[in-house]
């Protein structure tokens, strides 16, 4: 029922037209496509994709109507990232002079549990590695004769057998019989050895669809999870809730319809807070980026920087090309007379997935970590 309403609510919806992402973190239908071609240009795991046809939103272009990233790993659960209160002050000093505090030494995860040492393993006695002394086999070494029967210990040599009294063991087709014997079991041996080293060195890790809509209502993108486990089996919604923050499971992120297809549930980040957090997050790089043109307007940025920073922000601060008509956000004047843009808007999408990466942790949603 309440994805029926949310469906109804979605589809009266005006259409936002005027682009505000920097007052409000809003994006209109056309910013959200030219930030998912800035995404799949950029990073190239990211693809458009059309969805069902009876299902295609008017507002997007029919061949880009949502974004898809396959195959994201998930190497550990979320809980593995969980810490208590207890285990915050995990440090604390140790004296071991006297008070001396310039001896103290630093104890790092003291509010972890130790080890149970109630039942300690039985160490087996360690044997006498003491050997025979150096006059010891000196004198067994002199005992030794080469020729003579009997002596100092030696046994009994008996007569050398004929040679020719050896049968032959082709003639009695042993040999082949040891081969047949032993091939068989050899192989086996081999290809279970070979299997067991393989398996030892693979990691089995989950993997999660990610995906990217245009949530019409609250005017931002909204992502999608669709997990599969280590053999490729679709995760159950509990399974899928196991990668996801405490803080967030159930809550902000739920398992809802997915608006593309008519057939598929699976988990989704609520876009109720995205407008505002994008708006401080994009408030703060804008006021950097602004200060990054000045600077190059003027001439002024430092010569020495690394060539690694200089390249980003010309990444960060060049023109747009492209289509006049995509709506573009107004620009700023410097003292100089220059003009400004701040950030542009095709970078929104690299910044949201920054944002999302903070609610499920364990997934690697963010394949922008050059940027």
């Amino acid at each position: 029922m309440q994805s029926q309403f949310w469906a109804v609510r979605d589809y009266l919806s005006p259409v936002l037209r005027e682009s505000k992402f920097k007052e409000t973190g809003c994006i209109t239908p056309e910013e959200f496509v030219a930030a998912g071609d800035f995404l799949v240009y950029k990073f190239p795991v990211w693809s458009w994709e059309k969805g069902e046809a009876v299902r295609t939103r008017d507002f997007l272009p029919a061949d880009k109507q949502y974004l898809v990233h396959r195959g994201v790993p998930c190497l550990r659960r979320a809980s593995s990232l969980a810490y208590t209160d207890a285990q915050e002050d995990s440090e604390r000093m140790l004296s071991l002079d006297g008070g001396n505090k310039d001896d103290d030494w630093v104890e790092t995860h003291a509010g972890r549990p130790a080890h149970d040492a109630k039942e300690p393993q039985a160490i087996d006695d360690i044997p006498d590695l003491d050997g025979p002394s150096a006059d010891d086999m000196a004198d067994a070494v002199a005992g030794i004769s080469l020729g003579g029967d009997n002596v100092a210990g030696n046994p009994p040599v008996g007569d050398i057998p004929d040679m020719d009294d050896i049968p032959d063991m082709e003639e009695a087709d042993l040999e082949g019989e040891d081969d047949a014997a032993a091939v068989a079991p050899t192989a086996a041996a081999k290809s279970s050895a070979t299997t067991t080293d393989a398996n030892r060195n693979i990691l089995s890790v989950r993997t999660y669809d990610v995906m990217i809509t245009y949530d019409k209502y609250y005017q931002t993108p909204r992502v999608w999870l669709l997990g599969y486990d280590e053999k490729g089996t679709p995760l159950t919604h509990k399974q899928v809730f196991e990668d996801v923050s405490a803080d967030h499971a159930q809550k902000t992120v739920t398992i809802e319809s997915f608006p593309h297809s008519a057939a598929l549930n699976c988990a989704s980040v609520h876009p109720c807070k995205h407008a505002s957090v994008m708006k401080k997050v994009i408030e703060r790089m804008n006021a950097h980026v602004i200060e990054e043109q000045r600077k190059a307007a003027g001439g002024s940025s430092k010569p020495d920087a690394p060539a690694k920073e200089q390249g980003k922000r010309k990444w960060l601060i060049r023109k747009v090309t492209g289509d006049s008509n995509k709506p573009s956000p107004s620009p700023s004047t410097t003292e100089e007379g220059d003009d400004v843009e701040g950030m542009r808007v095709d970078f929104y999408l690299v910044v949201f997935l920054k944002f999302i990466a903070s609610i499920v942790p364990t997934i690697e949603v963010d394949s922008t970590t050059a940027f």
